[in-house]
Parts: structure tokens; C-alpha cells; sequence
């Protein structure tokens, strides 16, 4: 029985729930997570509290068929805490639910023609975050970017780097902050890696981050949050101050953890 199934009686109910991490969560997070393997013991305790917290608060749901098992909610659960790990109070406040697919679904996106006439176009998609609280998954892409470490892919943190940048009811690729002035910071740092990102993407050249990033400020926030934890070597080199900005937000620093493993 997962954890969903033993917590969904409690939700129905509206009864407290806690849950206490077990040992053998620590496994599964060994073998899916690469990324979790290289945190200090200390990280990994404070994971654990994130995570527990994370389970007893968030509804999950398999969908199209995808039946939940522990694996599958521990490898959303220990990539979304590591970006809040050192993040005060709980997780997510304004998470409610996660639904997963086996593998890409399809939605509608609304927008307008070039006359301003509201279009409709279904797309296919590897996972969204909504601002109603909700995060959609697909398994195999789950798996597929926690697995691989070095790619600067990874749809778990993206979709949740997305949640957090929507915690202020908007899109804009900026969550909150700690003190004002870090806000300046960020506008001026982050808006000078976007910009730069859209050069190389309109000429076509290689970038450490995905040419995605340069769709708009909220994509560009997401992508290099992929990056900050999967190449932090290649983002210390090629965007030392777009690094130097997400370690201060994230209260993190992943090429410190690659360092320590030599």
C-alpha cells in the first residue's frame, strides 16, 4: 500500500496527518536519486523532515491509468524538498496536488490569433504547474531527468521551480525573496542571463542552459534552476552571477556537494 493509500482516509476526513520518515524511504531515494547521494548527511536529515511534511500535506494521483507506488511519490517528494530544504516553515503552502502520468499527456493551451481571436491549441506535455496549486508529472520523464544528473533536465525541479515562483499568485520568474534587496539583484542579474539566453537561442548557439529558458522570464527562472543543480561547474563558469543568485535564494550550493565526492 503506498503512502497516499494509507494517508487518503485521514484527507477524506479532514483528521491531522503526520507522517514519520522510514528508513527504507532513504533507500528509494538512493537508487532514484543520484542528486540526493551527494548530500552531507545533514542535508539528508533535513530532506527527510521536508519530505515528511511534503506527503502528509499533498494529494497525489496516478493518472491515465498509473497505479501510485512509494517509488514514485518519494522521487516527486525528495527532488521538490531539496529546493526548499532550507526554506523556513513548510513546504509548498499553496500545493495541494500532484498528478502523475505514465508518461506524456496532452492539454490545451489558450491563447490568441494575430487578429485577437481566443485560440485553442492541444499540446503535448512532460508536466505543468498550475497556480491553483496543482503540479502534473509524467513518470517516465520523472525518472528519466532525476536519473541522469549531468544533463541540466529535469522536469521534477522545473515544475516545481515554477510553484515556487507562483507562490505570489504570478508567473514572472520571481518568487519571493528574502529582504528587498535582494529583489534588485535579482531583476538585474536574472534579466542579463535571460537577455543573454535569447541571443544564443535567436543565433543558435550553444548555451549551458536550454534555449527553452528564453521563452520568457518564468521559463528562463525554471530552466536555470535545472541547471544550477545538475551542471553548477558549467553554470560557475558561464553564469557566475546568475549561480551566485540562486545559491543565496535556494540556500544551496551544489558544486560544493560535487567537490566533497572527489
Amino acid at each position: 500500500m503506498s503512502i497516499w493509500e494509507q494517508l487518503k482516509n485521514l484527507f477524506t476526513r479532514n483528521e491531522p496527518v503526520s507522517v514519520i520518515f522510514k528508513k527504507e524511504w532513504a533507500v528509494l531515494l538512493e537508487k532514484n536519486l543520484p542528486l540526493y547521494s551527494l548530500f552531507p548527511d545533514n542535508l539528508k536529515e533535513k530532506v527527510h523532515e521536508k519530505i515528511s511534511q511534503f506527503v502528509a500535506t499533498t494529494f497525489f494521483e496516478g493518472c491515465g491509468g498509473l497505479e501510485l507506488t512509494n517509488e514514485m511519490i518519494l522521487t516527486v517528494a525528495g527532488q521538490a524538498c531539496t529546493l526548499i530544504v532550507n526554506h523556513p516553515g513548510p513546504p509548498y503552502p499553496n500545493l495541494k496536488t500532484v498528478l502523475l502520468y505514465p508518461s506524456s499527456f496532452s492539454s490545451v493551451k489558450e491563447g490568441f490569433d494575430h487578429r485577437g481571436n481566443p485560440t485553442k491549441d492541444r499540446i503535448t506535455r512532460l508536466g505543468e504547474s498550475w497556480n491553483n496549486g496543482t503540479v502534473i508529472l509524467a513518470w517516465d520523464s520523472v525518472t528519466s531527468g532525476a536519473r541522469n544528473l549531468f544533463d541540466g533536465r529535469n522536469v521534477t525541479l522545473h515544475e516545481f521551480a515554477h510553484q515556487l515562483d507562483q507562490e505570489n499568485d504570478r508567473s514572472d520568474g520571481v518568487p519571493f525573496l528574502h529582504t528587498p534587496q535582494a529583489y534588485h539583484t535579482w531583476a538585474e542579474v536574472l534579466n542579463e542571463g535571460f537577455e543573454k539566453l535569447i541571443d544564443k537561442a535567436e543565433r543558435g548557439k550553444r548555451s549551458v542552459m536550454d534555449h527553452y529558458g528564453a521563452t520568457n522570464r518564468a521559463e528562463f527562472f525554471a530552466v536555470a534552476t535545472e541547471c544550477f543543480f545538475e551542471k553548477p561547474r558549467q553554470m560557475v563558469k558561464k553564469h557566475p552571477k546568475v549561480y551566485t543568485v540562486l545559491k543565496e535564494y535556494y540556500r544551496l550550493d551544489p558544486l560544493e556537494w560535487r567537490k566533497q565526492q572527489r
